[in-house]
């Protein structure tokens, strides 16, 4: 998901963070706010013989969502490079675009989805009452949270799929849960009166709605070109998809509503969150790349001959388009300085394997390159000295190439 990879870019903390703040906001959405009362109700906190003991009610709820979404996260990182590959397939992602855009049309209130009233309340009589039926509610309200969660969830997902990281997957989603269980928290353990609704939810849900059809473009660039060829690693191209964003929200992509808008509204609506999705995406965009220009070879046949000819050795990137990791690799690593002084010597060859073509198969068996990001480097006799995966420390990189004779 776009906010989720813009804040990796930054560092774990922040992706962490990130992911926290989204459960937060998403505990202000339409499908969770009238669970609370119910939800309370039926885990006892409200009848419990102390707030320790209604504490420890609610943190059993709040671990019900956590391991349904934990499992999630884990799931889709162990889909690894299968799930990749689905990431290039226009088969696979004009229709999951599709859906996102229909989510995020429902979060910007162009209409509803929800489940019925009556499925509600019967999936809310499972699981009973005490710490265990706190814990199973909780894994129904995980399904019952789900429609409006979807924002985030199938964006976040997808990242995660891409990711391939287990521990990244769970991790994010289990903290994500823990965002929507704060709420929870605070109001099974005090006194503190809900915030009437109004239309600071509509912001809330507009902008979880931004978040997925930046979460699109982000997809799209896969199988749409000019979509990939918007970006840059230049300040000027952040500043101006910044104010762009800026320029979005003050026309009201976030605070105006479709609801009984008049058509001037409706229309400002739509200006606003087309540009702020916009600019959110030129800045993802922006965070993943680097206006270093390494000399990449990008024929392999091309590649082996310069290096054997003037007789030097051979840096090998297998990357993927749809591959975060990879973005951030050569934006964060091999674009530093050091770094670059070094690769100077090498013939450099970026081995593309976004689509899944038999000569793409060929060669990843060649190159024994099950998972990606991987760098692979030849010395000058076409012995290979080096193989690693995913690296965030320049300084570990450059350890490793100067081992390459």
């Amino acid at each position: 998901m776009a906010s989720f990879e813009e804040s990796l870019a930054r560092g774990t903390l922040w992706a962490f963070a990130t992911a926290f703040g989204s459960g937060v906001a998403t505990s202000f959405t339409g499908c969770v706010y009238p669970m609370i009362p119910i939800t309370v109700s039926i885990f006892g906190a409200k009848s419990a013989r102390s707030r320790g003991q209604a504490f420890l009610l609610a943190t059993c709820y709040v671990m019900g969502i956590a391991v349904m979404y934990a499992t999630l996260g884990v799931l889709a990182a162990l889909a690894g490079w299968a799930a990749g590959n689905l990431l290039a397939s226009p088969w696979v992602i004009v229709p999951l675009c599709g859906l996102f855009v229909a989510l995020a049309a429902s979060m910007l209130g162009l209409w509803e989805i929800r489940l019925p009233a009556a499925l509600q309340n019967r999936m809310a009589l499972i699981g009973g009452h005490g710490y265990r039926g706190a814990f199973a509610m909780g894994l129904v309200g995980g399904i019952l949270i789900a429609p409006c969660a979807g924002a985030w969830l199938g964006g976040l997902l997808g990242y995660v799929a891409a990711t391939r990281n287990v521990f990244l997957g769970g991790g994010l989603l289990f903290t994500y849960a823990l965002g929507i269980g704060l709420l929870f928290w605070v109001i099974a353990t005090s006194a503190v009166s809900l915030p009437k609704s109004g239309g600071w939810m509509d912001s809330v849900k507009s902008a979880l709605g931004v978040a997925l059809l930046v979460a699109t473009l982000y997809y799209l660039q896969n199988v749409l070109a000019p979509l990939a060829r918007y970006t840059s690693g230049s300040w000027r191209f952040a500043g101006l998809n910044l104010a762009l964003a800026v320029a979005g929200i003050a026309v009201g992509g976030l605070h105006l509503t479709y609801h009984g808008a008049g058509a001037l509204t409706a229309l400002r609506k739509t200006v606003g969150v087309l540009a702020l999705s916009v600019g959110l995406f030129g800045v993802v965009n922006f965070a993943f790349t680097s206006d270093t220009k390494l000399p990449w070879l990008y024929e392999e046949s091309v590649a082996l001959e310069r290096a054997k000819r003037h007789q030097k050795p051979l840096l090998i990137d297998v990357w993927a388009r749809w591959c975060i990791p990879c973005k951030e690799m050569e934006s964060k690593v091999l674009a530093d300085a050091a770094v670059r002084r070094e690769l100077g010597r090498f013939v450099m060859f970026k081995a593309d394997v976004t689509e899944d073509t038999a000569a793409v198969r060929a060669l990843r068996q060649r190159y024994r390159a099950a998972e990606i990001p991987l760098l692979i480097a030849l010395d000058s006799e076409g012995r290979e000295r080096m193989r690693v995966g995913k690296i965030d420390s320049a300084d570990e990189l450059l350890t490793l190439l100067r081992r390459v004779p």
